[in-house]
């Protein structure tokens, strides 16, 4: 029992002890926390205090920095005020004093309007005495001629006329010959100095029309079950394929060249590969259709970096690489815009343009065509849609009128555009440029010879030297030697005006008078 009372009282007296002692303990830390504290909110105080005056002082100084800018704005604004007061000043005194000047011309004007009424009025005093005493004359003259005033005039006119058109014809002879002497060397030395500088190549290519097999065999595979893959290649390609009894060979038949390439080496590719049906005759000609597009643009930043021709537009780039594919007269177009750009660029040089005028003929030389190879057919000629593509694609006025005008198409307003059409004409017409067809080639003989034989007097016409001469033989006693001027030129004026031709055309026109008497 003893035990347990001491017990109990020694547990009290334990809680008693640790009551204080935690008493004690909290006593402290409330008063530790309680200086925390009050050190807080002084450094706090402390803290905002510095803050405080720093805004202050940063206020201050920006509306400082605004007060000096309002200022430096107010004063610039003064002066432009001023500035503008004064121009005005002094264009009111400048129209101030056009106004003085022109009040000076007025009255200068109106003087000289008096002074010259008085002399209208003189000089209509002595136009009528000088008109009385002309049909005093006139009369007097009709009376010792027997003639009247009118018919006089028109036997004089006459005269006059027949003497005047002798003397004109044989004064435009005389003029054109020694244009031509005087001219000619010039002209002749410039053309042959620029061909002899063109390296131009004398072959003609022809556009690809035959396909070559190493075997018969393969027309069965390119022909295909009931004609399925030839027809999927043609409807592909736009080419017809002409398999006959042809041994192997294949002839593609398209008015379009570029088309009978795309049908060349996408057959090529198919044939190599061996696996020929409709779904693999599409892919392989999306596939080659790419790549002859970028074939295409290669070609014409080829042909550009080789003339040095910079800052075309792509699209006329890519025109430049289609023209690859075209032929003109079997001369392929594209060798015939590079002799023409070169043709021009040295006959510029030679006329001693200036370097700038030298390069926009280069650039218009070379296309001066690009009409032929649009993107979409037109009814437009191929110079005038030509002009037209050059200005969409923002190329200079100059060489806008250079191409629409190389076939007269066009009026001529800048320097290169005559020589553009010279060069166009030049690398056409020179020996192996060009082929023509029989047909057409006998119809221009013809039209020559009948334009010829259209005139009177003309007794026969012939065309000789590959139409490059006209030869007319006229009747003597109805044509004389003075006529016959005449009509070489008047015939001559005739061709270039109606009839399109390469090169030039010489009229000879022969009269011949033969007397002849027989003794017996």
């Amino acid at each position: 029992m003893i035990a347990a009372i001491v017990a109990v009282v020694a547990i009290l007296i334990g809680i008693v002890i640790g009551k204080l002692i935690f008493a004690k303990n909290t006593k402290r830390n409330i008063e530790e926390a309680e200086q925390q504290a009050k050190k807080i909110i002084g450094d706090a105080n402390t803290q905002s205090e510095t803050l405080k005056e720093k805004k202050i002082l940063e206020a201050k100084e920006h509306f400082l920095q605004l007060k000096s800018q309002h200022e430096k704005d107010v004063i610039q604004r003064t002066q432009k005020i001023a500035e503008n007061e004064n121009r005005i000043k002094q264009q009111q005194q400048a129209v101030n004093d056009k106004n003085s000047s022109l009040q000076r011309q007025i009255q200068e004007y109106d003087q000289l309007k008096i002074n010259l009424d008085r002399q209208l009025e003189v000089v209509n005093i002595k136009r009528n005495e000088l008109e009385r005493h002309q049909e005093e004359h006139i009369k007097r003259l009709e009376k010792v001629a027997s003639l009247s005033a009118e018919e006089a005039k028109a036997e004089l006119m006459e005269v006059v006329k027949e003497e005047a058109r002798t003397a004109a014809l044989s004064h435009v002879k005389d003029i054109m010959e020694e244009a031509k002497a005087n001219a000619s060397k010039e002209a002749k030395k410039i053309v042959i100095q620029t061909i002899q500088r063109t390296a131009a190549e004398q072959t003609i290519e022809n556009a690809i029309t035959v396909f070559n097999l190493e075997s018969d065999e393969i027309k069965g595979q390119i022909i295909g079950r009931e004609g399925r893959n030839i027809r999927a290649l043609e409807a592909a390609t736009g080419v017809d394929l002409i398999i006959d009894d042809t041994p192997e060979a294949i002839v593609l038949s398209c008015f379009d060249p570029l088309r009978r390439e795309l049908a060349r080496l996408s057959l090529q590719r198919l044939v190599q590969d061996g696996r020929i049906h409709p779904a693999r005759i599409e892919e392989v000609v999306e596939k080659t259709k790419k790549q002859l597009e970028e074939q295409v643009m290669e070609i014409g930043e080829r042909t550009i970096i080789e003339l040095g021709v910079h800052g075309l537009h792509k699209d006329l780039v890519r025109m430049i690489g289609k023209m690859r594919f075209r032929s003109s007269y079997g001369q392929n177009l594209l060798m015939h815009s590079k002799e023409t750009a070169n043709l021009c660029a040295i006959m510029a040089a030679e006329l001693g343009l200036g370097q700038k005028v030298v390069k926009l003929a280069k650039r218009a030389g070379l296309l001066h065509d690009i009409g032929k190879v649009p993107d979409e057919e037109t009814e437009l000629s191929h110079a005038l849609l030509g002009a037209k593509l050059a200005e969409k694609c923002g190329e200079h006025a100059a060489i806008v009128n250079a191409i629409g005008a190389h076939h007269d198409e066009m009026e001529m307003t800048y320097i290169i555009s005559p020589i553009v059409q010279a060069c166009d004409a030049i690398s056409g017409a020179r020996p192996g440029a060009r082929r023509e067809m029989m047909q057409s080639y006998l119809q221009r003989i013809k039209d020559l010879e009948t334009l010829a034989m259209a005139y009177n007097g003309v007794e026969k016409a012939y065309a000789i030297q590959a139409g490059r001469e006209l030869r007319v033989i006229v009747e003597a006693e109805k044509v004389s030697d003075a006529d016959s001027d005449k009509l070489s030129f008047e015939i001559a004026d005739k061709i270039q005006k109606e009839m399109q031709f390469p090169g030039q055309i010489k009229v000879t026109v022969i009269r011949e008078l033969r007397s002849v008497s027989i003794a017996r």
